[in-house]
């Protein structure tokens, strides 16, 4: 089975304060020439079913959209709501039966909205995690070592407990928190395809590539610099 056709949910979060913008709409911003959120659909858009977690103004067309209650709990709080309303893991009777992925345990590729590149990765992070049963998911990994818990494929069943097992509820816990004990394989991102639009210089700096028909990634000069 290739990455294309690793069966997955997918779970997007656009529903934080982008305080570093001034508090702006940040799933709205543009880079590229379209919305961020809209970059980040279109990086899961082969999943069996895609949940949208944010204000009702970030909603598109058949995407079911939700947000924590109250809102503003932070990531793991929208992630908990996120999985709430995914459907219940289903199998076609015909699908073939892999052991890395079972009828009740999907991979669910969780996506922070404002990753504009995450279409480049999102392959890999399936592929890893389909190909190592005895994980409970893999993650994007930067040049410099950072992980990215939030460009990320886990299995259901794995993040299920994590947030079964938080003695406060999700609202305002940590991301670190909750995949502290998970079993994650790395995926190398040595292009910075995960580089999130978090300051308005992350904003223009994405958007100058995408505008000039470029990938997401460090310019030659971020490249020499050591």
């Amino acid at each position: 089975m290739t990455s294309d056709e690793v069966p997955f949910d997918a779970v997007v979060l656009a529903g934080g304060r982008a305080r570093r913008l001034g508090g702006v709409d940040k799933a709205s911003v543009q880079v590229g020439g379209r919305a961020l959120v809209d970059h980040a659909l279109a990086a899961v858009g082969g999943a069996r079913a895609i949940v949208l977690v944010g204000p009702a103004s970030v909603g598109r067309p058949g995407v079911p959209t939700v947000q924590e209650d109250p809102p503003f709990g932070g990531p793991v709080a929208g992630l908990a709501a996120g999985l709430a309303s995914l459907p219940p893991a289903t199998r076609p009777s015909d699908a073939p039966q892999d052991p890395p992925m079972t009828a009740d345990d999907p991979l669910v590729v969780v996506l922070a909205c404002d990753v504009p590149g995450a279409a480049r990765v999102v392959p890999a992070l399936l592929a890893a995690a389909h190909a190592a049963p005895d994980v409970d998911g893999a993650r994007l990994v930067a040049a410099d070592g950072s992980p990215q818990h939030l460009l990320a494929a886990y299995r259901r069943s794995a993040l299920d407990a994590a947030l079964a097992a938080l003695p406060d509820g999700p609202r305002d816990a940590s991301v670190r928190r909750v995949v502290d004990g998970l079993r994650l394989v790395d995926v190398p991102d040595p292009d910075d395809a995960g580089a999130d639009a978090d300051t308005w210089d992350d904003v223009h700096r994405l958007d100058t590539r995408l505008t000039a028909g470029g990938s997401i990634g460090p310019s030659d000069d971020d490249r020499r610099t050591p």
